[in-house]
């Protein structure tokens, strides 16, 4: 018997480098001259809700950007910002891909991101081939570590926990997996991932 029916992965920062982190804000407030202090104050006040789908892409950039004149378009902008998405160096997407070809569990997305961005990064990277659902925050409307974001995923699959494996890099999602029962693993890099899977007999 295989020890999970259902292994979920974050994306950011296990497959793919982080759509709008710290990082890439600081480099579009150098690429386009922004007031520091002032994107970040109005980025922390949006980004949640633009997570949960709560406000659009467009409504985003107009509260953290756009709310003055500028010399540089809306689109301008959003490039840069899809331009911060690239493959994670010593990620798992070679390990995403060898399980995917095992066909012996469903895989599926459980990440914090913007519908405009994570649909722009499923595409691009060609997630959708590996992953046979997405239980992004923007779809769900949800955000971990909230428990309700881990309840949600476990009804959705209609997965028992303790048949569940979730892989995050950020320690605070994978702790609120645990509460929720979910067996998960901190990621820090694909030869730490490969060894940790094949300890628990998924490769």
């Amino acid at each position: 018997m295989l020890p999970f029916d259902v292994i979920l992965f974050d994306v950011g920062g296990v497959l793919l480098t982080n759509g709008w982190d710290h990082a890439e804000r600081a480099a579009a407030v150098e690429r386009f001259g922004l007031d520091a202090a002032a994107f970040e104050a109005r980025h922390l006040a949006a980004y949640d809700a633009w997570e949960r789908s709560a406000i659009t892409g467009k409504a985003y950039l107009n509260e953290t950007v756009f709310y003055e004149p500028r010399g540089f378009s809306r689109g301008d902008f959003f490039s840069f910002m899809l331009a911060q998405s690239k493959l994670l160096p010593d990620g798992a997407l070679e390990i995403l891909k060898e399980l995917s070809a095992s066909n012996r569990y469903l895989l599926g997305a459980l990440n914090n991101e913007a519908r405009e961005t994570n649909d722009f990064r499923f595409g691009k990277f060609e997630l959708r081939r590996y992953f046979k659902v997405a239980l992004s925050s923007c779809y769900v409307g949800l955000r971990k570590p909230e428990p309700a974001m881990y309840r949600r995923a476990l009804d959705i699959l209609g997965s028992a926990p303790e048949r569940t494996l979730f892989i995050d890099d950020r320690q605070e999602n994978v702790d609120g997996a645990v509460e929720a029962r979910i067996k998960a693993i901190r990621f820090t890099g694909a030869e730490a991932l490969r060894g940790e899977l094949e300890k628990l007999g998924v490769l």
